[in-house]
C-alpha cells in the first residue's frame, strides 16, 4: 500500500445499520477506505466528490433509485448497486441503466469486497444472484457474433484495457474497439442495448456467448486489482 492511494468508496443506504455492516466488511481489505456515507446520493457525493466507487441501495426511501442510478452513470460514475431485489427483471435494469455491478444484500463480505474492488479497476465482477440473473434470462433476441468478436469480448472481460486484448489476439488496439462496438451495435439491433461494459457482459452471458465461469477468475485476482489511471 506504501505510496498508493486507497480506493475511496462511498456508501448510500437509508437503513444505518447496513451501513455500517458495510463499513465493516470494506474495513478488512487495506486498499478499500469509506469516505462517507449517508442516504442522499447527492449529499454523499458532495462530502466524497472524488469516491472512486459509489455502493448504492437501488430503493432510498421507499421508492426505486433507478433515475438517479442514470443519471450518477451518465455523470461517470462506478455505481455498484447493493440491493435485497434480486429478481432477474431489477437486476437486469439496474445494469441497463449503467451499474457496473449488481450485488445482492444477502451475499456477504467476500463479494462485497470482491466486487468493488473489481469496480475501481473498470473490470466485471458477477457474483452468484447476478449469474443466475443473466444466465435465466429467457429473452430470444440473440445477435450473432463472430467468433473474433466473441474471442475480444471475451478477453475484454478478463482484461483491465482493450491494448492488453490486442497484444493477446495481435491485432491492433483499434481493430479490438471495432469488434467491441460492432457487438454493441448487433445488441441495439435487437432492441437490448448495452452500452456500458456490465450491461454488454451481461448480454454474452445471457445468449451463452460467454459463461460466469470464464470471467471468475477476478474472484481469486480481485484482492490485487487496482483503478487504471
Amino acid at each position: 500500500m506504501t505510496g498508493e492511494r486507497p480506493i475511496g468508496v462511498a456508501i448510500v443506504d437509508d437503513h444505518p445499520v447496513v451501513v455500517e455492516g458495510v463499513r465493516a466488511w470494506l474495513a478488512t481489505e487495506p486498499r478499500l477506505t469509506v469516505l462517507a456515507t449517508g442516504d442522499d446520493p447527492d449529499e454523499v457525493l458532495r462530502v466524497a466528490p472524488d469516491a472512486d466507487v459509489v455502493l448504492l441501495d437501488l430503493r432510498l426511501h421507499g421508492r426505486m433509485a433507478l433515475d438517479k442510478l442514470a443519471e450518477l452513470s451518465a455523470a461517470g460514475r462506478r455505481v455498484v448497486v447493493y440491493s435485497e431485489h434480486t429478481d432477474p427483471q431489477t437486476m437486469l435494469a439496474a445494469l441497463d441503466a449503467g451499474a457496473v455491478a449488481f450485488l445482492a444484500k444477502h451475499e456477504g463480505r467476500e463479494h462485497c469486497v470482491a466486487t468493488v474492488l473489481a469496480a475501481a479497476s473498470d473490470r466485471p465482477y458477477v457474483p452468484p444472484a447476478l449469474a443466475g440473473a443473466m444466465v435465466g434470462d429467457p429473452r430470444p433476441d440473440r445477435p450473432m457474433l463472430s467468433d473474433k468478436e466473441r474471442e475480444a469480448l471475451l478477453l475484454w472481460f478478463q482484461s483491465m484495457s482493450k491494448a492488453s486484448v490486442a497484444r493477446r489476439m495481435q491485432i491492433s488496439e483499434h481493430t479490438v474497439k471495432q469488434y467491441v462496438d460492432r457487438a454493441r451495435i448487433k445488441y441495439t439491433r435487437a432492441g437490448r442495448p448495452a452500452a456500458t461494459k456490465a450491461a454488454l457482459l451481461a448480454r454474452a452471458i445471457e445468449d451463452g456467448l460467454v459463461r460466469p465461469e470464464e470471467i471468475g477468475i477476478y474472484r481469486s485476482h480481485a484482492a490485487h486489482d487496482r483503478p487504471t489511471p
